[in-house]
């Protein structure tokens, strides 16, 4: 059974910066590939970082420069550091794991299981 459990999120100003923290629990091994998906109202679930179990990491084009995802293996934490953060940033951000895939995921489908998310707003 995995478990993902965001926090973190909250209000900001333009310009501002937040670290996003995902929780994984269960059967979530280093052969998992991890990401931060993100949902605003009236609009389509969107990825936007992803790490793979090689290590490698996926930025969607808005994200990149800004944004920084990591993993703290012992702790079991996936990150997402977001600095310089624009009103367009506003979403609920969900953090999300699929085992034993290679190569980009930043498609939503991809993706096995999903956390609740945490909502970011910034004004």
């Amino acid at each position: 059974h995995v478990q993902l459990v965001e926090s973190g999120g909250g209000s900001v100003q333009a310009g501002g910066s937040l670290r996003l923290s995902c929780a994984f629990s269960g059967y979530i091994y280093s052969t998992y590939t991890m990401g931060w998906f993100r949902q605003a109202p009236g609009k389509e679930r969107e990825g936007v970082a992803t790490l793979g179990s090689d290590g490698k990491t996926t930025y969607a084009n808005f994200a990149k420069g800004r944004f920084t995802i990591s993993k703290d293996d012992e702790k079991k934490i996936l990150y997402l550091q977001m600095n310089n953060l624009k009103p367009e940033d506003t979403a609920n951000y969900i953090c999300a794991a699929v085992p034993n895939f290679l190569g980009p995921a930043l498609a939503p489908s991809v993706m096995d299981f999903w956390g609740q998310g945490t909502q970011v707003t910034v004004s």
